[in-house]
This record gives structure tokens, sequence and C-alpha cells, in this order.
């Protein structure tokens, strides 16, 4: 079956090479939306993928993104080639390797903001082996703020039946308090209230601010940053016309008593998402917010584990592109 490319299409980063991104990938040629992918990565590495798991999908160097072919078949994954430079071991990342993935984000960055991709998608990357090859990185989150010359990224989880937005994304635990000031959290409030009306065509968006402390600092006997810095926020917003309720204790926040809501505001990674990937693992989204391209990728790490088995699930990375597809749209 051939079907005609769109003119934009969306550009996916394989991630950590000694992973599942390269089996993720893999999958995507047999997709709905085959015609609308590249693929930034190293062909060498899916070729021996696809021969380890059994996959009979085509890697298809390309080079030119203004021209597809136009034999362009399903089966067929069309490839912009990064090569590695060193061998590609399941379950083994290599340091020697981080520098050429990091630009292979770069490329796909550059391409969307010179409007040749309608979108950015990325699988999943191994973090520490960045930073051992003495590269500080602290996500992608981060790091592609830190390309677009982006103020105030916002990591943006949506699943089926919720979104939920991070007031900080990756950082020690003991951080957060302090990290989160009045000008940090409304920042992020007005990131997330005006990239749900722009970007997902919400008119009026309502949400839910969590607390910081268990029962959002019980009247300030178990915390004060609820009433100190939390609550004002709020409140500011609140007079501006906004639809956002808080601090909600986020043992309330995730619940039918909470209210319905367009998204939940957690202040820390592992207070929303644990929440979040309980109810829709395998199918949520992760959205960069605030960055003037669109960005989404996997609510899951490199899998190191079972790498090269063929049993990763690839619900995540089709989720992704989809939703990256639906935004480019709008």
């Amino acid at each position: 079956m051939t079907k005609p490319i769109q003119p934009k299409p969306v550009v996916v980063t394989a991630g950590e090479p000694a992973g599942i991104g390269p089996e993720l990938c893999l999958s995507l040629a047999n997709t709905a939306f085959f015609d609308r992918l590249l693929v930034v990565a190293d062909p060498v590495t899916l070729r021996a993928r696809a021969k380890l798991t059994g996959s009979a999908v085509r890697i298809r160097e390309y080079s030119d993104s203004r021209a597809f072919p136009n034999d362009f078949r399903e089966g067929e994954l069309l490839v912009i080639a990064q090569a590695l430079p060193k061998p590609r071991v399941c379950g083994r990342p290599d340091t020697a390797n981080a520098s050429a993935l990091l630009n292979g984000l770069k490329l796909g960055v550059a391409g969307c903001l010179a409007g040749e991709y309608a979108a950015l998608v990325t699988a999943p990357l191994q973090k520490s082996v960045i930073n051992d090859a003495g590269i500080a990185f602290s996500g992608h989150t981060e790091f592609l703020a830190e390309l677009t010359g982006s103020e105030t990224p916002v990591m943006l989880l949506v699943g089926k039946s919720m979104r939920v937005a991070l007031a900080s994304t990756h950082m020690p635990l003991r951080e957060v308090p302090d990290y989160l000031t009045r000008e940090r959290l409304t920042r992020v409030i007005e990131v997330l209230l005006g990239d749900l009306t722009r970007v997902f065509g919400i008119a009026r968006p309502s949400v839910i601010v969590c607390g910081l402390n268990p029962h959002a600092g019980e009247g300030g006997h178990l915390g004060s940053e609820d009433a100190s810095v939390i609550a004002p926020v709020v409140m500011q917003f609140r007079k501006r016309g906004f639809d956002i309720r808080g601090p909600v204790p986020a043992d309330t926040a995730f619940t039918p008593a909470a209210g319905p809501c367009d998204a939940i505001v957690a202040m820390y990674h592992d207070q929303g998402l644990p929440v979040l990937k309980y109810a829709s693992f395998g199918t949520a989204v992760n959205v960069t917010l605030g960055l003037p391209i669109i960005r989404t990728s996997v609510d899951h790490g490199t899998a190191l584990d079972i790498a090269g088995r063929g049993t990763a699930d690839s619900g995540s990375i089709i989720a992704a592109v989809a939703l990256a597809l639906q935004l480019a749209g709008q």
C-alpha cells in the first residue's frame, strides 16, 4: 500500500541504543502514520535490532526531508542516519555515544524550529550514561528548553483520563520546597494555562493545584509552604478570572471528590506521576509545554533489562506520535 506523505513529518529520535528505543522505532513502520515519520537513528543499530527481534521492517536511509520518495511503503522506516562511534550492545550503554545522541536531538530541534518538521517525538535516553560522559544532563525537558531558549519548560503527562503538570521536575526531593517560590509557581501555571488553550484548544481550562505537604499543610502544622506560597499564587489567578483551585491535598486532588478539571499541577515528580502512570501506563504521553515547538515522548525509561528481547510495549511511543500529529494539526 502506497500513501502520500505529509509535507512536514514528525521527527522521532531513537533514544538510548542499548535500550528499547530502537525496537520502539521499528514498531512505528507498521502503524497508520508510517508515512508521516522520520527517525533520527544509527541505521546499523536499527538493522541489527530488527534481525535480533525478528522484525521484517526495512530501513531506508534518507537525507532530504523536503522531497520524500513516492514509493515509500508500509513496513519501511525512513531514517536520517546518526552514526554511533561504539558497538551497540543490548543492556550495556556506552558513554562514547553520548555526544552523538545529543546531536541527534539537536538535529530534530533545529528542523522543528526551521519549520521542516511538524513536531518532535523522543524515545528515552539513559541520563546516567550521559552524565558519566562528563555532559551535564538532567533530562530531555531541560535540554530542549536550553536548545530553544525557553525560560520555563513545563512537563505535562497526558493519560487516558487526566493531565498532570509538574511544578518541579528532575531534582532531589530535599530541594523542592526552596525551589518552589511564588515566582516559579506563577510561571509554571501561566505556561500550563496558556498551552492548554493554545496547543490543546481548551478555551477556558480548569486546573487543580496540589498542596506540597500532607493535608496541604494542615493549617501550618505540617509545613508553611502551602499557605505562604501556593495559596497566594492560586488566589492571584482566581482574581484574574481563571478557573483554578488549590492548594488541594494531593491525596484528594486525584479523586472524584476534587471535581472535574483539565489538568492537575503536582508540586514534584513523584507526587503526580505515580497516579497517572497507574491509571494509564503504556499509553501515557509526556508533553513539554512552554517550547516554541511541539514535543512529545514516552512515559517510561530505557528498559535496559529487556532490550533486544522483542517484548517491549510500543503503546506509549505510538500514543506519543499520534498526539504529536494531533497537536500539530491544531
